[in-house]
Formats: C-alpha cells, structure tokens, sequence
C-alpha cells in the first residue's frame, strides 16, 4: 500500500535536530514504525518485539547499546525499560543529535519511564490514527481553532468528503485505508491482538471475555460522561475493577478521558470526565454498527460523530507536537440559571461540548450532526463570562452545515471537514 504522509513528519525531523532522542508514543497499529522507518531511512531499525532482542535488551544493556549503536530506531522500546538508563549515558557522552529514535504502545507509562530517565534529552510526540487531512492529501498543519482567521487560512484547502459516514465508519488506522482490507476482518484482528498482549501486559486480567464484554460496554458510552457504577452493574463487575480496566484502554490508546472545566467561579459543575474512543471505527465495531448507512441513520450517529470531532481536533494539536491535555475540556452544570412558569429562579443544567483554552481566552464549541444549526444552541457559552481573569473567544457550532458563517456575533458554525 502506498505511503500516507503523515503531518507529524515536519515535527519529528526539527526534533530530531534539536534532542539527543525522540520518543513517538501513541496505540498500536496508528504508523509508528512506518513513520520512523520512511522518513529516516538511514537509521537501523531494531524492534524489541523480538522475543531475543528483547531479553538482551533487558538483561544486558550496555552490550545490546554497543551491538545496536546510534543512529538507530527502538521500536516498542516499553518492552525493555532497562535500556532507558543505558540511553541516558549515551546520551550523556554525546554532543549529536538525533542519537535514538524510539516508539511504543503504551504511552503514559512510557512517557513516565521516559521523563523521568531521560529529561532534557528527549522529545516525547504523540501520534494518532490518520486525520481527516491526512485520508485526504490536504497538507494544510495548523491546530484546529474557532476563530475567523482559521477559517480564512483553512478554506484554502479544505475539500468537503463524499461520504464523512464512510470515513467515520470506516476508522483511522493506515491499514484500513487499502480497500482491499476486510473491515470487520481487521478490527477483529486488533482486538484479538489487544486482548492477548497488550491487556495481558498491562494488567492481571484473568477473564478476558469479561475484559472484552467490558470494551463494548465502554464503547457503547463514547461521548458520555463516565459512569463507573452504570458499567460496572451492566458487566457484573465491581467499581474498583472497572476504573482499572479504563486505566488499562487510557494507558494503551483505546480511549480519552476529557476533563471538565470546573473553576472556583462556576461552583455547581459536573467534575467527572466525559470518555470517548480515539477511533470511531474500532467503537463501530464493538458496538456492532457494521455498515456507514446503518450508523448515519442509526440511534448511535449523535454520540459517535461527536467522538470523531473531538479525536479530529486533538489530532490537529498533537500532530503539531502540542501536549492538548492541558488545554482542552467540557462544561456541564447548573450556573446557568433559567425562570420557570411560575416565576421562580432553578438551576437548569448547561452544557458546552468542548472548551479550548489558549493564552487566557476559552473558545467553547458546541457539536451537532445535523446539516442546519441555530445560535439557541450557543446558550451555556456565556457561563464562562463568570469566569474571572479569563476572555471568552470566538465559540462555534461544528456540524454538517455545507459552509461556514457567523450564527451571531462572536458564533461561528464550522463544517466538520473544516477542522
């Protein structure tokens, strides 16, 4: 199949120029290794999935470093974390640049063990399944923001797709893009593989048709605020075990816990994370959506279009290099207050889908499947006028609508192939 250039390439080199490593985190199968292998072919390649390669890593480090010597690629370097101090010594010992390229599945544990032994000499970048940009061949690389001059610079290129249902459905892997590849075949593949060795990995998971049935019933709540109890009485499970398991598809790329937004001036918000699915596909799959068709039109179309436009726009900051997780969340609570019939005050419950927050201004989106939107749906935005020291931006409606254009001052709606 045929190279995806991918719009991390740009970042991977200047980092490369500028530290002694580089890690690429990010779930299994997104392109890792044929995005290290491709755009530095001049690197030795050296994959510690090899059950040999691996030991030697792990028992005998500093000869498995002079055998496998800079320039070189660690492919699932999580495998060995011995490795990592004989890196930092190397590293040490060196004034080059771009010494070790490495990558693996697992990323918060990765990224800890990386941190912590190598500070200072590594960049840590994050990869994702292919973008909408990427599926397309539009090369247009900036973060995804509601603002008018995005919009200008993004409607440079942006082309609207003849099916988002298709792309959506279809998920973000680089190996679904062949269509040659069975789509129920792979996915079936990958969670089997996920199953067996990554969960095993991970966590003392001894029933692993419970850790299954438990993935669906995560998948089934993509795009909801998570409710450890409402899996945990579906599955048979208890709470400990379930806020454990989500741990283990956090930690291994499966699934992103946003956090809300909840300062001191806003005293009555929800301050429990929404979950969603990195990859709409894989979701699909679980939850046995088996055609695009079925999904548009089906029960499940709200939550899972709404879990590929937050996985679109963190792709969009990731791709860059940019840590999103400091930056981005969901409002939902009662500061809002609403008059009743009879002429009372109560608290009404608000919702804002997804909060942007950059140098003091918060950008609030709303998200909608449907093809025509309207500003009543951009109420809850003032809530964050409460917010002291803080602006509200640009907010918007990302939704079908075929163009963009204002709703009212200050309220975009954005079509969803424009992030």
């Amino acid at each position: 199949m045929k190279y995806i250039e991918r719009i991390m390439e740009k970042k991977l080199e200047s980092a490369a120029k500028s530290f002694k490593a580089v890690l690429v985190t990010g779930a299994r199968q997104v392109g890792k290794s044929t995005l290290l292998k491709t755009k530095f072919p001049n690197y030795r390649y050296i994959t510690l999935d090899d059950p040999f390669l691996e030991e030697q890593a792990r028992e005998n480090g500093d000869m498995f470093l002079a055998l496998n010597s800079p320039p070189v690629i660690y492919d699932e370097v999580q495998r060995a974390p011995e490795l990592f101090r004989y890196i930092k010594m190397a590293c040490d010992d060196s004034d080059e640049k771009g010494l070790f390229l490495l990558s693996g599945s697992k990323q918060f544990k990765l990224m800890k063990e990386a941190s912590d032994s190598l500070s200072g000499r590594v960049c840590i970048v994050e990869l994702a399944g292919l973008s909408m940009r990427e599926i397309s061949g539009d090369s247009f690389n900036e973060r995804f923001l509601p603002t008018m001059e995005y919009i200008r610079e993004r409607g440079k290129t942006a082309k609207a797709p003849k099916n988002i249902w298709n792309i959506i459905h279809r998920g973000s892997y680089p190996e679904l893009q062949n269509p040659d590849v069975v789509w129920s075949d792979f996915y079936a593949s990958y969670v089997k593989t996920y199953l067996e060795r990554d969960v095993r990995e991970l966590s003392a998971v001894q029933n692993l048709d419970a850790f299954r049935r438990f993935m669906i019933a995560a998948a089934a709540r993509t795009g909801e605020v998570l409710n450890y109890s409402n899996i945990a009485s579906e599955i048979g499970k208890d709470v400990t075990t379930v806020k454990n398991w989500i741990s283990i598809l956090e930690t291994s790329g499966i699934v992103y816990l946003l956090e809300p937004y909840s300062p001191g001036a806003l005293k009555r918000a929800i301050k429990t994370p929404k979950l969603y699915f990195r990859d709409t596909g894989l979701a699909c799959y679980l939850t046995r959506w088996l055609t695009p068709e079925a999904l548009a039109y089906g029960a499940f179309s709200g939550h899972i279009f709404e879990t590929f436009v937050i996985s679109e726009i963190l792709k969009s900051f990731s791709n860059l290099g940019i840590d999103y997780r400091y930056c981005v969340s969901y409002y939902r609570g009662k500061d809002r207050k609403k008059v009743v019939q009879n002429g009372q005050e109560i608290g009404v419950e608000s919702e804002i889908d997804f909060i942007i927050e950059e140098n003091g201004v918060l950008y609030p989106i709303e998200i909608k499947q449907s093809h025509k939107v309207s500003a009543d749906e951009t109420r809850a935005f003032t809530v964050l006028d409460k917010i002291p020291d803080k602006r509200r931006g640009t907010g918007a409606v990302v939704c079908m609508c075929p163009q963009p254009g204002a709703l009212r001052d200050n309220v975009l709606q954005i079509p969803v192939w424009y992030i």
